[in-house]
């Protein structure tokens, strides 16, 4: 927790869109997106470790890092209680999802690829159309729970996603400060390149650095195609705070891709080349990922793109 590798600003990867490809690709439902109740059962928890393995393969493959992301985006009390889970439940399923992932880790950690285990923190309300916007105190308190599960587990971090507002953010902040988890923000954006509550995103890091003494080990951008935001990277200072884009394969807006009927994945050649023109405007930019709609195929063509292979590989 101390010495997280990604910081020293080599390539890593983590993973894509793990609940829409659990439903698409697996078949499974995921009532409310909480992919974390797929851990009540060993015949459905299998699939999140079958899910987790292509970016294990890729990323030893191609000799750089990993970050995984534990299936916990929804796994907070809200969202627990509409599933019938008590506070015990929802803390165990929270250490279940972690375990998961550190049992990878030992398993195929090598000296070429380092693998970081991150415990994920979805926002209280929705990730789209925020109805609840908390105050950083409100946060604070809710978000501490899981937090605090995260730090007495073998989690290296702490990835707060799909953030909506800077309060909410700021709050989920405090609460890794607290338990001592260093912690990486990512926020949602909209095709405009804004927050889905309209504020910018340079104000939203700005306000979250200024509240918390920098307190985000690093930023990363969500849930929006890479031609959504690239016009607003102007590159001031602020931009070299983000390091990380996990970005939809499709370029449809939120309103669009929740009525659609059918998943859009897009075209994941283009997607890898979109994530290269990033490369000029994000100078900090090491962590690439994805997230709705995405799959390991999409992260695979970012490392064509975006990633100098090792010696001896040659591309598929």
């Amino acid at each position: 927790r101390q010495s997280l590798p990604q910081l020293s600003n080599s390539p890593f990867i983590t993973s894509g869109g793990i609940e829409t490809n659990l439903i698409f690709h697996h078949g499974l439902k995921v009532p409310h997106l909480a992919a974390f109740d797929l851990f009540k059962d060993e015949d459905t928890s299998r699939h999140i470790r079958e899910y987790f393995m292509p970016y294990v393969e890729l990323a030893k493959e191609r000799e750089i890092g990993l970050i995984l992301q534990s299936a916990t985006w929804r796994a907070s009390s809200d969202w627990g209680i509409k599933l019938g889970y008590t506070a015990q439940k929802l803390a165990a399923a929270n250490q279940q999802a972690v375990a998961m992932l550190t049992q990878i880790r030992e398993q195929y950690k090598t000296a070429t690829t380092n693998i970081v285990v991150s415990g994920c923190v979805g926002p209280r309300d929705d990730g789209y159309y925020p109805s609840i916007l908390m105050t950083s105190d409100e946060s604070k308190e809710y978000h501490q729970a899981q937090v605090t599960t995260f730090s007495g587990t073998g989690a290296d971090m702490v990835t707060a996603l799909t953030m909506t507002h800077a309060q909410e953010a700021i709050g989920i902040v405090q609460a890794c400060q607290e338990v001592g988890m260093p912690v990486a923000v990512s926020f949602t954006l909209e095709t405009d390149g804004n927050l889905p509550t309209g504020i910018s995103l340079q104000k939203a890091i700005q306000e979250v650095d200024s509240a918390t003494n920098s307190g985000p080990i690093y930023y990363m951008i969500n849930c929006v195609h890479p031609i959504h935001f690239s016009a607003i990277l102007n590159g001031a200072s602020w931009t070299d705070r983000i390091h990380g884009v996990s970005s939809n394969a499709s370029s449809l807006s939120h309103s669009e891709l929740d009525n659609a009927e059918t998943l859009d994945e897009g075209c994941p050649e283009e997607f890898g080349r979109d994530h290269s023109a990033l490369l000029d405007r994000l100078t900090s930019l090491n962590v690439f990922g994805g997230c709705c709609g995405t799959s390991h195929q999409h992260v695979r063509a970012i490392c064509d793109s975006c990633i100098v292979r090792p010696c001896g590989t040659s591309k598929d």
